[in-house]
């Protein structure tokens, strides 16, 4: 470590990371948020999920909105994540293959109308993929947030939302920041509807 400073590490990633949130892509998100309000007006389901790092900002996101965005008895948002049943997902992973524990778990709930949200780093992961091209399919709005160049989720999504890095934890980074982006958006937009 000699000839380094102690904060040389840190700055440099911090630095790394501004330059990925200045590109960030502002109407995309706007486009994302306006889907989940419109899920939330007509009563429909919100499904994210994700592996690995990915499944715990799903699990993360759906606290956020469900606890944090519904206030009242009346006009809840609906957002369930397709990662947080293990065993559920374990069941398609052992009697069918890894690629279909979150399309299989599609088929239980959805209706058209509903929002999918996939994250994926890389955006190629299988299991995500497959079950946005189902929901796209089954007249789903669909949302899918990577990273790197966007892999083949940024072509297939409605919505994509690419965090423009080579480095998977300042993809991650991007994406923690938009739920909690996510979260105050949606509460601002239903304090307006009641005092505008």
């Amino acid at each position: 470590m000699q000839g380094h400073k102690p904060t040389s590490f840190s700055r440099g990633y911090i630095s790394a990371l501004k330059e990925v949130l200045d590109a960030f892509d502002h109407e995309g998100f706007e486009a994302m948020i306006l889907a989940m309000l419109e899920a939330r007006e007509k009563g429909a389901y919100i499904f994210v999920m994700g592996n690995g790092g990915s499944a715990s900002t799903a699990s993360h996101w759906v606290c956020d909105v469900n606890k944090g965005c519904s206030p009242g008895e009346s006009g809840r948002f609906r957002m369930i994540c397709l990662n947080d049943s293990i065993s559920t997902m374990l069941a398609y992973a052992n009697d069918l293959c890894y690629a279909d524990v979150f399309v299989e778990q599609l088929k239980n709930f959805f209706n058209p109308g509903d929002v999918v949200i996939g994250i994926s780093g890389s955006g190629n992961s299988e299991n995500i993929l497959k079950a946005v091209a189902w929901a796209r399919e089954q007249g789903g709005t669909t949302v899918g947030l990577t990273g790197f160049s966007g892999g083949r989720l940024a072509g297939l999504a409605d919505i994509p939302i690419v965090a423009r890095v080579n480095d998977m934890q300042k993809v991650e980074d991007v994406h923690m920041i938009i739920v909690h982006m996510a979260m105050q958006r949606l509460r601002q937009a239903l304090s307006c509807e009641s005092t505008c």
